[in-house]
């Protein structure tokens, strides 16, 4: 076992990649993993160990208990600047939903978006064709349409089943 804690070192972590894109004006590529150790913590997921499995966690309780989830994150470094997009998505690999954790300038959590497999896979196949499915299957901005936010800064853990997709 380390010396320091993974929650400091995730401090940490944050602290230096919003640093280090202060100075060089290029983020550091640590946003996957402060996405998949904030989305474990915050919805109380199990994170896999075994990188080949097609998903990052398994639920540990309430709507997601046994529920395979890929993971992916998104630091918004400019709000007004649009076409940000989520990873590819593991379409061929077993898994359920997909929690998408949105961070600020300091990699801080603001927002976690869920959506469900079958609703994904429909909005991917549609967008096939496109030229900008080469980077990515969609937007954030598509993700937050089809999904619905699970989780806000300023709320905690939306559970409830009636919730406002803007």
């Amino acid at each position: 076992m380390g010396v320091y804690s993974v929650d400091r070192l995730m401090a940490e972590t944050r602290r230096l990649a919003a640093e280090y894109r202060r100075t060089t004006g290029q983020p550091l590529a640590v946003s996957g993993e402060i996405a998949k150790y904030d989305a474990a913590r915050l919805l109380d997921l199990e994170p896999c160990k075994d990188p080949n499995l097609g998903y990052d966690a398994v639920g540990r309780s309430g709507e997601r208990a046994g529920r395979r989830v890929q993971i992916k994150g998104r630091a918004i470094f400019d709000e007004s600047k649009g076409g940000q997009r989520i990873g590819q998505l593991k379409l061929e690999q077993q898994w359920d939903s997909v929690v998408l954790v949105l961070m600020d300038e300091e990699f801080e959590p603001s927002e976690i978006w869920e959506a469900a497999r079958d609703v994904l896979v429909e909005a991917v196949r549609e967008s096939e064709n496109s030229n900008r499915s080469k980077r990515g299957p969609m937007s954030v901005a598509k993700f937050k349409a089809i999904g619905r936010l699970v989780w806000a800064r300023e709320q905690g853990l939306i559970t409830d089943e009636v919730w406002e997709n803007r």
